[in-house]
């Protein structure tokens, strides 16, 4: 986990002690299905999950995908050109996205059109499972599904929720996996200056 001097992260450290011990819980029944499990079996969340990438580098430059919106649009990487992009991935099965997501909604409404792009990424097995989570919510920050082909541009590193601030350049200037308070999210706000 990348933090800033600005961030508290011992709220988060306690809530992520508890999200390491759920994982490690599912990671076991996982295994515990896949002994029983055809070898033909589409491999599990939980597998994927393992085979993730971890958090990228502060620095790094990150390749953005075109991506239809599931709201209708869509989102073309040079749309970040020259801004600050916050890129946000969750899922509507995500208790930990479901604490975050009405933040990152209302940072969203703050700074749209104040050189900020915003990215939400669902990983979500069915696009409309996400979308029905996204109009049941109100939720109106830009979102797209993860398809196989948005994966392949920009795969999902491990954790949820994840949020990644790219610079007017590109590059990464912030990395969190789990989730952010308020405060946290509001603090995103920084980059913008």
């Amino acid at each position: 986990m990348h933090h800033n001097a600005f961030f508290k992260p011992s709220r988060r450290a306690a809530l992520q002690a508890g999200a390491g011990l759920l994982a490690l819980i599912a990671g076991a029944t996982a295994r515990a299905q896949a002994q029983t499990a055809p070898a033909t079996a589409t491999p599990s969340v939980a597998e994927m999950e393992r085979a993730a990438p971890n958090l990228p580098a502060l620095g790094t430059a990150l390749a953005l995908p075109d991506v239809a919106l599931l709201g209708g649009g869509e989102f073309h990487p040079q749309q970040a050109a020259g801004q600050i992009t916050v890129i946000y991935w969750w899922a509507s099965t995500c208790p930990f996205c479901a604490q975050q997501s009405p933040e990152m909604q209302k940072f969203w409404q703050a700074y749209q059109g104040k050189g900020l792009q915003f990215l939400a990424l669902s990983v979500d097995k069915k696009p409309q499972d996400a979308q029905a989570y996204l109009a049941k919510k109100g939720y109106t920050f830009p979102s797209a599904w993860v398809s196989p082909e948005v994966h392949k541009v920009l795969p999902k590193p491990k954790g949820l929720p994840i949020t990644l601030v790219l610079g007017r350049d590109g590059r990464l200037l912030q990395a969190e996996k789990g989730q952010m308070f308020a405060e946290d999210v509001a603090q995103l706000a920084l980059w913008l200056k």
